[in-house]
């Protein structure tokens, strides 16, 4: 059958062509226009649509886990849990290695069986268990509720950000990412508000707050549920699963709802690809993928996750230990510190993002590290000296999270379009779960020991390795990172799948 062409409002596009018929569809050869489509066109309704859908989930993550952050004075003080410092940083990382397996586990089942059902298995598991964490009553089943949290949202970082580089036009890919991806500072906000209310010991008692932050959290994720209806599946990952006709039909739909962009005349004849059909992606393909094919790669993608990681969690995990145990801020008050936390990390996406796009991943990435790493060490040596007051420390975080929050969304930008289309979901889970493993748990428990010993010089040798850690990586981006700004993900990484 030859190709022919088919109008879609005030574009020519081609459809997709099928070789001989075959008995199984892993036997069949897709030759298709579809990811030249998508890139070809302009920001529209069916892409803000998407921001609003996947942006909804980051903002009730930053929402629950800000509130996590938020409450460790109330769990300190709570007559039930009596937390220390140590169980605090333990708990936080139960909910870090949860989020570990959950992406590893997700992630695979992301690249099998699609994006879209992966959607509703994880946001149930995140949402049942962040409810389950209210009804808590001790340690141990806090660690578990929180680890269970952590796995549903570990899956949703595969599948959301997967989504995000399949179904955004390769102009807008960079920016779109970091701003989703920051959204989850919004939701912080709110939690930070939100904490502010349900710790008043005039309005709450101290064992019913927390719990009442978390079942509320829960209650308004099932918001998302109805948003998630608006997202279809990815029509990259049907045209190779065995599925163009249903790629094509989603593509149709989307163009309906967009234009095309000035640089793509409505008469333009689309480059086409040629895919071999597959059910799933044996492991063994996967490894020799990342570890041969793409071993630079690989490398970037690890360094960029693990520092972030490190640099992220441990600071943000134990935010209200270090306001409340060396500047004496009472722990209902500690939402107060977190709002321009807050808003200097969902301002530093929004303004910077355009950026990854326009100067380029590498020149960006290398920025936000680098000058996150250098801030962090000069703020944490003020800190040491006992010259901040819990304001001037929280301006001094404000400006690095400025930078260090598109840093952080790079590295799952990086990771998410620099492998296959086949692998995607997967690479980025591996990434985040070997980079959080590495950087991450460890952080919060680290952290939380080094406050502890009421020495600030002990905190401040903490804050040198994790900007230690950033600054390497920058060096890393500058000599290794992929320039793949504005280009479509199969010239990034030619799918598994192609056929010459």
């Amino acid at each position: 059958m030859g190709p022919t062409a088919i109008r879609h409002g005030a574009a020519v596009c081609e459809s997709v062509t099928i070789s001989a018929p075959a008995v199984q569809d892993n036997d069949r050869v897709v030759e298709t226009s579809i990811p030249a489509r998508l890139d070809c066109l302009q920001w529209g309704g069916f892409h803000t649509r998407v921001v609003a859908a996947l942006g909804i989930t980051w903002i009730l993550d930053g929402l629950e886990v800000t509130l996590a952050g938020a409450l460790s004075g109330a769990l300190k003080e709570s007559p039930t849990l009596q937390f220390s410092n140590f169980d605090v940083g333990l708990a936080n990382s139960a909910y870090l290695a949860g989020a570990v397996l959950g992406a590893l586990g997700f992630g695979w089942l992301t690249d099998r069986i699609g994006r879209k059902k992966l959607f509703f298995i994880t946001l149930a598991l995140y949402l049942t268990a962040t409810a389950a964490t209210a009804l808590s009553w001790n340690v141990a089943s806090y660690a578990l509720f929180r680890f269970l949290t952590g796995a549903g949202i570990g899956g949703e970082y595969t599948a959301i950000n997967s989504t995000i580089q399949e179904l955004v036009p390769a102009r807008y890919r960079g920016w779109t990412d970091l701003v989703i991806n920051g959204s989850f500072w919004i939701g912080a906000a709110i939690g930070a508000v939100a904490a502010i209310v349900l710790l008043d010991p005039k309005l709450l008692a101290p064992d019913l707050g927390w719990r009442l932050a978390y079942f509320i959290g829960a209650a308004l994720g099932l918001i998302v549920f109805v948003m998630r209806m608006w997202i279809p599946e990815s029509p990259r990952w049907l045209m190779i699963h065995g599925r163009p006709e249903e790629a094509h039909a989603i593509v149709d739909d989307i163009e309906k709802a967009s234009t095309r962009h000035p640089d793509h005349p409505a008469d333009e004849i689309f480059p086409k690809i040629r895919l071999k059909m597959r059910s799933h992606t044996p492991l063994r393909e996967v490894a020799h993928t990342l570890l041969t094919t793409y071993r630079q790669r690989s490398m970037v993608g690890l360094v960029l996750m693990a520092s972030q990681a490190f640099f992220y969690n441990a600071i943000f995990f134990t935010f209200a230990l270090v306001l409340t145990d060396f500047f004496g801020i009472p722990a209902n008050h500690v939402g107060w510190y977190i709002l321009p936390f807050a808003a200097g990390n969902f301002l530093g996406p929004l303004l910077l993002g355009r950026l990854f796009d326009t100067l380029g991943r590498r020149a960006m990435i290398v920025t936000t590290y680098g000058v996150s790493g250098i801030l962090l060490a000069l703020s944490g040596y003020l800190f040491s000296i006992g010259v901040l007051t819990a304001q001037t420390q929280t301006i001094a975080w404000m400006v690095i999270f400025f930078f260090a929050s598109p840093a952080a969304s790079a590295a799952y930008l990086t990771v998410s379009e620099t492998f296959p289309l086949e692998v995607r979901a997967l690479a980025i889970a591996l990434f985040y779960a070997i980079g959080t493993g590495i950087g991450g748990v460890a952080g919060p428990a680290l952290f939380g020991a080094l406050i502890d010993t009421g020495s600030r010089n002990s905190v401040f040798a903490g804050y040198l390795f994790g900007s230690a850690l950033m600054i390497v990586a920058a060096l890393v981006a500058w000599r290794y990172a992929v320039a793949a700004e504005r280009k479509s993900l199969e010239s990034v990484a030619r799918p598994l799948a192609f056929v010459e």
